[in-house]
């Protein structure tokens, strides 16, 4: 499902869950944009509304009216339920909508989050609540917080589920499965789904597959975006996507650009390239934040998730130096045939990204 606070016009994000275990009863309340599911999308795998056939519907219901919208969802709130997971132990759990709060039709073109309250009754068996939903419905952040180092977060993918929430407590997870589990996180957040993080490292791969100029760049980029991982994910820094999106794809045009032309590894170079790494570590930032920031977790967090994307940027130049650099770097016309070439269409997809995510 798709969130859409600060983001791009048909951007799609993560849905949040935040999941309060009571004694008798659990409650689950999600943030989300409702348009998608109402349509009858399959988000699993877009990162945009717009390359879903029904791209057009969805569009002529984030004009409604909430009155209209909240009608929608409940009449397929019987096929919507059906792809929601809750149980207690081995008994399975009906959630009923307790509330349904939608925002006044603002801007159409940009995505409105609502919130979904859902209740369940317990049985009295004492059994821990697991929660999940349909890889259908896209990604969702599961949060039962209730203090300290115990919070449970986790991102699910995938039609993934929750780990056993306690009740009337926190989930008792080591801190070195958060720490896991977070390297896998930021590894995916590189590969498979940062196309735009893939191709900027490519562009610093065809740049020069001397080791020096290469570590260099990397060194670089690896420290600026991790700075403003940091700072964005404890609130410091606040830049609205709508800005950083742009400009990401705007750096991989640049860096591709500059190896066309020949550009020279130079304090210019290594500037440019840690400039666009605080950009990216924005991007990044997005992901880790709605995961909670409380304090006994976050670093543990950060360090993961921060360790999985280095690990997903060191694959990529591994498998573009396996495939490409390896067989074919030796030969005098690598850089005509091969880096190039590959620099242009990288350009290319660049620039149509730029256009394509200017909020205008």
């Amino acid at each position: 499902m798709a969130i859409g606070t600060g983001a791009s016009a048909h951007e799609l994000r993560p849905a949040v869950a935040d999941v309060d275990v009571g004694a008798d009863q659990v409650t689950v309340e999600i943030r989300l944009v409702l348009e998608p599911m109402i349509a009858g999308m399959n988000v699993a795998g877009l990162e945009d509304t717009n390359e879903s056939p029904l791209s057009g519907y969805h569009d002529r219901l984030r004009a409604e009216d909430p009155a209209a919208l909240d009608a929608a969802f409940r009449a397929i709130w019987p096929e919507i339920s059906d792809g929601i997971t809750l149980r207690a132990g081995e008994t399975p759990l009906s959630p009923e909508i307790a509330a349904l709060r939608i925002p006044e039709v603002g801007d159409p073109s940009l995505p409105r989050d609502s919130r979904l309250t859902l209740v369940a009754q317990l049985p009295p068996d004492g059994s821990p609540v697991v929660f999940g939903w349909a890889g259908q419905f896209g990604p969702v952040v599961v949060r039962q917080a209730a203090g300290g180092d115990q919070a449970y977060a986790a991102i699910l993918h995938g039609g993934e589920l929750s780990a056993p929430l306690p009740r009337e407590a926190v989930a008792q997870e080591p801190g070195w499965k958060v720490f896991l589990r977070f390297i896998r996180t930021g590894f995916e957040h590189i590969v498979p789904k940062g196309v735009d993080h893939i191709l900027f490292v490519l562009g610093l791969f065809f740049f020069s597959l001397n080791m020096r100029p290469l570590l260099a760049q990397v060194t670089a980029f690896t420290v600026a975006h991790t700075t403003t991982l940091a700072l964005a994910s404890l609130g410091i820094v606040s830049v609205p996507s709508a800005v950083v999106e742009p400009l990401i794809a705007l750096s991989i045009v640049f860096v591709a650009v500059e190896n066309v032309f020949g550009g020279k590894l130079g304090w210019g170079r290594i500037a440019v390239v840690f400039g666009f790494g605080l950009l990216h570590g924005l991007g990044f930032a997005t992901m880790l934040g709605d995961v909670g920031d409380d304090s006994g977790r976050f670093f543990t967090r950060l360090i993961g998730f921060n360790i999985g994307v280095e690990l997903g940027q060191l694959t990529v130049i591994l498998a573009a130096w396996l495939l490409v650099g390896l067989p074919f770097g030796g030969y005098p016309w690598y850089r005509r045939v091969i880096a190039v070439p590959a620099s242009l269409v990288i350009a290319g997809i660049g620039i149509w990204w730029t256009i394509e995510r200017l909020p205008f």
